[in-house]
């Protein structure tokens, strides 16, 4: 890693630039991303998905959240790299870094292409406070990443109607209507997963999210998608063309608004869209969230059906790899990775199953105290028959995607264990039988998960909950249930994740996951109308971790009633014998 830090700062001294800042992301503002665009990683060998890097021509640090922090003080060993852990006090921010190790005049660097428009205008602000030049033509991985993976080619595929529930048509009216409600006539759109929604089109680029590497203009009357040409065959070439949306080169984007008449008016989103495409409008803009965001967030009749069938298969896949882990524990051969070798075998008995939703994380004891561990040949614990192990796993199957995170004794349950293990659920639980008015953002709900944790002087770094896209990407805005302010409020139709933990280091994780459907609640003419949550997920709690004594009534019945529901939805889909472990699992506290 030395060796590319170097080869950086060699291209730095050469072009005068005093810092440069490489961000984990790609030209489409991806928390994942392919192989093509994971610049940081080749410089740093951090591979979280959240993590930026700051690199002067004497220092480099990184920046990741509670998530990584474990995870990158390994990969980070020897790199070159400080860790700076967001969010912690003694640590400082990029900015105040920044502004320690630069001088008036020192020119601070990045690549437009990467940067958000909000991002970049933020940087270019703090740089004129603080008399620094700024520029934001400097494509770091253009110059120096040799042997750089090339920009995947592969093909896309019409994603049928009976699984999406609606027609292109009907989407881009319903786009078009919101952007004459903003008083546009144009509208860009970088972001993989809203391209891959509007235009009905799933592809294979970024491994575990169904999504093709391209960026779509939309006016009111054609539509345009940049995407490389190699990747649209002729079948997938006329059904778009019914819809009057029009194949263009991907690298043909910039040039393409540069000729937008500069009587347009176009919204640009300023958290998705990059600086470098902004600035290549010569027209008007509004400075909006794509209404595609809001759209595709709520789902139709059509693939709510197909989430709550495509958690029966997942809850059958996971019942046969948790039956098989527990009758072979104790023979010495299962590791991390094995155990996801399993799911994945029994999720692929679905002819609608396509891949994995992330990659899974499996952390026996100590591993499962670091939030987004990754098991590798080199790091994988072979399980034995004691402590607890931390499953967080999901899938992409045509008609939904699954998150689901369960935590499990394999013998020899400490009391500590059952209280922390009791705490989480007790959260997760009041979470999930919130009754909420009608506007509720997720920031407003956020405490009831965490309250049994904050109560005992406990509680966990990380969102509690995050949207869910349909046969999409995992992680999907714009809702979501954190500490941090969101004003996105919850409708009807949202999918939303549900997932306190609690982690001691060195011991053992705890986390609890369901995912969520935001439905109609109760309504009356003088408080106005309710929502509450439905719950997707169907597989049971470890009622071996539960200490009853630390639950309402309340609990203890909604726990049963959960159960029962479990029970009713995957027991006529299993063989007798998955039925009887099953039953036992799912009885009565």
């Amino acid at each position: 890693m030395n060796e590319h830090l170097n080869i950086l700062r060699q291209l730095m001294q050469r072009k005068n630039v005093a810092a440069v800042i490489i961000p984990g992301t790609d030209p489409h503002q991806s928390e994942y991303t392919s192989e093509h665009w994971k610049l940081r990683q080749w410089l740093t060998g951090f591979t979280g998905s959240n993590g930026t890097a700051v690199v002067t021509l004497d220092n480099a640090a990184l920046w990741t959240d509670s998530r990584y922090f474990l995870q990158a003080e390994d990969e980070l060993s020897d790199s070159g790299f400080q860790l700076m852990r967001e969010g912690i006090e003694d640590d400082p921010t990029i900015t105040e870094w920044l502004a320690q190790n630069l001088e008036e005049d020192d020119v601070l660097a990045i690549d437009g292409r990467l940067f958000s428009v909000r991002q970049a205008s933020r940087m270019e602000q703090f740089c004129g406070e603080n008399g620094f030049m700024f520029a934001t033509d400097f494509p770091v991985a253009d110059s120096v990443w040799t042997g750089r993976p090339a920009r995947p080619l592969n093909p896309i595929v019409i994603h049928d109607e009976q699984y999406a529930g609606e027609g292109v048509a009907d989407k881009l009216t319903r786009t078009r209507d919101k952007m004459a409600e903003l008083g546009a006539d144009g509208l860009l759109i970088a972001s993989l997963d809203d391209v891959a929604w509007l235009f009905n089109i799933r592809g294979t680029d970024v491994q575990f999210s169904p999504l093709a590497v391209a960026f779509a203009f939309v006016n009111m009357t054609e539509a345009f998608l940049f995407i490389d040409k190699e990747k649209v065959d002729d079948d997938v070439r006329k059904e778009l063309k019914k819809y009057d949306v029009n194949i263009k080169p991907y690298d043909d984007v910039e040039h393409f608004l540069s000729r937008q008449s500069e009587h347009k008016v176009v919204i640009i989103d300023p958290d998705r869209i990059s600086d470098t495409l902004a600035n290549a409008l010569p027209c008007q803009k509004v400075y909006a969230p794509s209404p595609t965001v809001e759209l595709k967030a709520v789902k139709n009749d059509v693939q709510i059906q197909g989430f709550h069938r495509a958690m029966e298969r997942d809850g059958v896949a996971l019942v046969r790899t948790l039956m098989w882990l527990e009758q072979n524990v104790a023979s010495g051969n299962i590791t991390e990775i094995t155990v996801w070798d399993k799911a994945r075998e029994q999720r692929a008995v679905s002819s609608l199953y396509r891949d994995e939703s992330f990659n899974m994380i499996a952390g026996y004891r100590e591993h499962g105290a670091i939030v987004h561990y990754a098991a590798t040949p080199e790091t994988a614990s072979t399980i034995q028959p004691t402590g607890l192990l931390l499953i967080d796993t999901g899938a992409q199957y045509l008609d939904g995607t699954t998150d689901i995170t369960r935590t499990f004794s394999l013998g020899d349950v400490t009391e500590q264990e059952r209280c922390d293990y009791t705490l989480v659920l007790k959260g997760h639980l009041a979470l999930s039988r919130a009754r909420f008015p009608e506007g509720t953002c997720g920031v407003q709900l956020d405490a009831l998960a965490r309250m049994p944790l904050w109560q005992q002087g406990l509680s966990f770094g990380h969102g509690t909950g995050h949207g869910v896209g349909h046969y999409l990407c995992c992680h999907e805005g714009p809702q979501s249930i954190r500490t941090n302010l969101n004003p996105t409020p919850l409708r009807p139709g949202m999918v939303v994740s549900n997932e306190p933990g609690i982690y001691r280091s060195g011991q053992y994780g705890i986390r609890i996951e369901n995912l969520m459907l935001c439905v109609d609640g109760a309504n009356s003419q003088e408080f106005g109308k309710f929502l509450r949550f439905e719950t997707l997920t169907l597989f049971p709690y470890d009622k071996t971790l539960i200490n009853r004594q630390m639950l309402t009534p309340e609990e203890i019945g909604q726990i049963n009633d959960y159960h029962s529901m479990v029970f009713s939805r995957l027991s006529p889909l299993l063989s007798p014998d998955e039925v009887d472990w099953l039953k036992e699992k799912c009885a009565p506290l």
